[in-house]
């Protein structure tokens, strides 16, 4: 693959991004097939990583190509996996219950959780990503920073976009609670 490195166009040609494919496709499968434990999973995900890889075919050299697959593919697994987790989370917390809550404040919470994830859900991914390592993960933005490759800068904007989003959903639950 090093003659390719002296191409222009990179991987953006169709015949290096098949050939790319073809290599690595089925171990970039089997990676997050033996992470999930779950071949759809896995093969969306490796069909979304390459997506990523087109979309950037102009940034990523071929000798890098084979990284760039993993660790996309890796923090798309891991963003799928925290997602689960928070909603898991979520139903244990209401299934946990001491005495059982009234039909109003249940279906109150139902709506709350709805309206929480498609917040999470509506997210710009790079916002989303940030916000979720942070809240999550417990990681610190020097932290993000580095795992994402970006400044400290570009994580703070990232995660001030995060808060407005639930800022908005504040200001909505607190003016249905007023009516």
């Amino acid at each position: 693959m090093a003659d390719l490195s002296k191409n222009k166009k990179g991987i953006c040609e169709t015949a290096i991004f098949k050939s790319i494919f073809t290599e690595e496709g089925h171990g970039l499968r089997n990676f997050l097939y033996f992470k999930t434990g779950n071949l759809s999973q896995a093969e969306d995900l490796v069909q979304e990583a390459f997506l990523k890889l087109w979309e950037k075919c102009a940034a990523v050299f071929p000798e890098k190509a084979r990284s760039f697959l993993y660790t996309i593919a890796n923090n798309l697994m891991i963003d799928q996996q925290r997602r689960k987790k928070v909603i898991l989370k979520h139903r244990q917390q209401l299934n946990s219950t001491a005495t059982p809550p009234d039909a109003g404040y249940l279906l109150e919470m139902q709506e709350f959780k709805t309206r929480l994830e498609s917040v999470i859900d509506g997210m710009p991914e790079k916002s989303r990503i940030v916000f979720l390592l942070n809240r999550i993960e417990k990681k610190t933005y020097t932290e993000i920073a580095a795992q994402l490759g970006i400044g400290v800068k570009a994580v703070e904007k990232r995660m001030h976009r995060a808060l407005q989003d639930f800022r908005k959903l504040e200001i909505e639950i607190g003016r249905k609670k007023k009516k």
